[in-house]
């Protein structure tokens, strides 16, 4: 009798351990294939995945929408919101020209993991003007901090603006300064609350 009392135990620690190995799977299998009804109707795409996503409602002018869409690593997409005055434009935006008074931001070539030849601006400082229409829009940083890059590919394609300006339509990549992005964040609106300004569902 106790020798069948030893013989059962390492069955016993057999069993419990093929449970605990079930659990896991089963924990696997909820965290690898997510719940049918959890999913969304429609898949996020890569810019709701991989940023956080803010709003400058008319800036300086009224209709200037623009938007913020902020990495992880801190750096900060810009470009023209969807309701921006001049993506309302018959015709939509037709020329983008990165020569703003005394420098042409296209020109600029910042090199090397420390960004070298990075400009510092304000927000209200001009990036690039749109023509929509036969009218100018001056299009501006939004946000304070070094300007990385301009998208020059605008220049011989301007109308990505029109078609997917939230995505190879940008205008450029800012880094600002950590310290500052809390009072940044501040001054912009969220995605849900921009929505909600402009009636968008």
């Amino acid at each position: 009798m106790e020798g069948g009392g030893e013989e059962g135990e390492p069955l016993q620690s057999d069993a419990l351990e093929k449970m605990d190995n079930i659990v896991e799977d089963e924990e696997l299998r909820s965290l690898l294939i997510p719940d049918v009804k959890d999913l969304p109707s429609i898949p996020p795409s890569a810019v709701e995945s991989n940023f956080a996503r803010y709003y400058a409602a008319d800036f300086l002018k009224p209709g200037h929408d623009q938007y913020v869409y902020r990495h992880a690593n801190g750096l900060c997409v810009v470009g023209l919101a969807p309701s921006h005055v001049a993506l309302r434009e018959e015709g939509g935006v037709t020329a983008v020209n990165f020569n703003v008074g005394k420098s042409d931001r296209s020109e600029m070539k910042v090199t090397g993991k420390r960004k070298r030849n990075a400009q510092h601006f304000d927000a209200k400082t001009s990036l690039c003007k749109v023509c929509a229409n036969g009218k100018e829009f001056i299009v501006r940083c939004c946000v304070k901090g070094s300007l990385l890059e301009v998208n020059d590919r605008l220049l011989k394609q301007p109308d990505l603006l029109n078609s997917s300006a939230d995505r190879e339509g940008y205008i450029a990549i800012i880094m600002p300064k950590p310290i500052d992005w809390p009072k940044i964040k501040d001054s912009l609106l969220s995605h849900e609350d921009y929505k909600k300004l402009r009636g968008l569902s």
